[in-house]
């Protein structure tokens, strides 16, 4: 189960790098180009990079404190935080009536789920 909860891990965190990235470094008029971007054009673009930096922010809490084993309760709490995250998308895309890509953000949730209920629970690092 361990081995499982660290490649979860792993795939979400790297996913939420290169979205966060590129909500940091791409413009806000190429993101809407994407396909399932045109939300950002009813976001700000404060609130756009800042929500790329959090996406950072929380791949990186998702491993880097299991693998120096510096505080790993960080990790679930990086998870929590992405479901958070991903709650928001799911009501953002599906009030924008994208069902595919509100269920990719499900998708995302449901592995942040499993990550936050394996990290808390009995396969936690403590």
């Amino acid at each position: 189960m361990d081995l499982a909860l660290w490649i979860v891990a792993g795939l979400l965190a790297l996913v939420f790098l290169v979205a966060g990235g590129n909500k940091l470094f791409i413009s806000r008029a190429t993101l809407a180009k994407a396909p399932g971007g045109g939300w950002v054009m009813d976001f700000s673009p404060g609130f756009v990079k800042g929500l790329g930096a959090l996406e950072i922010l929380a791949a990186i809490g998702l491993i880097l404190p299991a693998a120096l084993d510096i505080a790993p309760i960080l990790v679930p709490i990086a998870a929590v935080g992405l479901a958070i995250v991903m709650i928001g998308a799911a009501v953002v895309t599906s009030r924008r009536h994208e069902p595919k890509h509100a269920l990719l953000n499900l998708i995302y949730l449901a592995l942040i789920i499993f990550v936050v209920i394996g990290r808390f629970g009995p396969q936690s690092f403590s």
